[in-house]
C-alpha cells in the first residue's frame, strides 16, 4: 500500500502544483501595461503602440511568449507608420484562461472579437504573426483575404520540429499531460536561459518569459494549443491564400531548429507568391534577436506593396 501511495502522489504532484500557482486576476492585472478588452470569450490584454495614426499593423504572439514579444519591433514598425495593436493569446501574459481547444477558430475568433471591440476593420489590417502566431495569422488570412497584407515571422504550420514532449502530448491525453507538467518547465527554462548571452530588443525578456511558468492555466493553455492548432498543417489555409493573390513575407531565421529554414521549399510549394528571406545567424527567436533585420525586410516588403 505504501509503494501504491508513494506512486499515486507522484502522478498527483505536477497537477497540485498546477492548482497552486496564482491565477490571473485583479490583483495579477494591477500593474499590466495595455487594458483589458471583454471579449465573449473571455478578457483579452491589448495594447496600442507604434504611431498614434496611419494603417494598423496588427501583431500576434507564440506558444509560449506573450505579447512583450513585440515591444522591440513595434516602434520600428511605428517609424514605417503603422498604428500597431499586440495582445496576448487567451492562456498567457494577462488574457483570461478561457475555456476550449486551442485550435484554428479558437483564436480566430478571439482576434475577431478583439478587432470588432476596437472597431478595426479587416480590410486596413496589416497582419503579423510569429511562429504559432505565423499559424493563427495564416488561418485568419485565410478567411480574411481582405486584409492587407500577411507577415509571418518564423510560421508554424508549415513544418515546424516541437520535440518528444509536444508529440508525447498530442498523441497521449494524461500520460502526455503528466509528462509535460513534469519536463517542460525545465525544458522552456533551459532554452531560455540559453539565449541570455544574445542581445536582445526586449527588456528584460528572458525573466518575463520564465515568470509565465509561475502562473496558473499556462501550461495547460500551452497543451491546448500543441493538441489544436499545432497538430495540424497549414498547407489547405496556404494554398487558399495564394488563390485571393494577398501579398505575404515569410522570414526564416537562419539557425532556428523550431522552425527550420528548410520550411521555405515546403511554403513555396504552397504559394508561390509569398517573398521569403532568412535572416542570418537568427534561431527562434529572431523579432527580438535580429530586430533591426526584421524590420528592414518588412520596410523593403511595404515599400514594394503599398496600400
Amino acid at each position: 500500500m505504501g509503494w501504491w501511495l508513494v506512486l499515486l502522489l507522484a502522478l498527483a504532484a505536477p497537477f497540485a502544483r498546477e492548482r497552486l500557482r496564482p491565477e490571473i486576476d485583479a490583483r495579477a492585472r494591477r500593474d499590466a501595461p495595455g487594458e483589458i478588452a471583454p471579449l465573449p470569450q473571455g478578457g483579452t490584454h491589448y495594447r496600442w503602440l507604434g504611431a498614434s495614426r496611419g494603417p494598423v499593423a496588427v501583431c500576434v504572439h507564440g506558444l509560449t511568449t506573450p505579447s512583450f514579444v513585440w515591444e522591440g519591433l513595434a516602434p520600428r514598425l511605428g517609424a514605417l507608420g503603422f498604428r500597431v495593436l499586440v495582445y496576448d493569446l487567451y492562456g498567457r501574459g494577462f488574457s483570461d484562461r478561457a475555456e476550449g481547444r486551442q485550435n484554428a477558430a479558437f483564436f480566430v475568433r478571439q482576434l475577431e472579437a478583439l478587432l470588432a471591440d476596437q472597431d478595426v476593420e479587416t480590410s486596413e489590417v496589416t497582419l503579423l504573426g510569429y511562429s504559432m502566431g505565423g499559424a493563427i495569422c495564416t488561418a485568419f488570412a485565410a478567411e480574411h483575404p481582405e486584409i492587407d497584407r500577411l507577415i509571418l515571422i518564423a510560421p508554424a504550420g508549415v513544418r515546424e520540429n516541437l520535440g518528444w514532449q509536444a508529440r508525447l502530448v498530442r498523441d497521449l491525453p494524461i500520460l502526455g499531460d503528466w509528462a509535460f507538467h513534469l519536463f517542460f518547465p525545465r525544458q522552456l527554462r533551459q532554452g531560455i536561459e540559453a539565449e541570455r548571452a544574445l542581445p536582445a530588443s526586449v527588456p528584460d525578456i528572458h525573466d518575463r518569459q520564465l515568470a509565465e511558468l509561475r502562473r496558473r492555466g499556462f501550461l495547460p493553455s500551452v497543451i491546448s494549443s500543441i493538441r489544436g492548432i499545432l497538430a495540424r498543417s497549414m498547407a489547405a489555409e496556404h494554398r487558399r491564400i495564394a488563390e485571393t493573390g494577398l501579398p505575404v513575407l515569410a522570414l526564416w531565421g537562419e539557425s532556428d531548429t523550431l522552425v527550420p529554414k528548410a520550411s521555405l521549399g515546403q511554403l513555396a510549394q504552397w504559394n508561390r507568391g509569398t517573398v521569403q528571406e532568412v535572416i542570418e545567424g537568427a534561431g527562434h527567436g529572431l523579432p527580438y534577436t535580429h530586430t533591426d533585420e526584421v524590420a528592414r525586410q518588412i520596410a523593403r516588403f511595404v515599400e514594394e506593396r503599398p496600400n
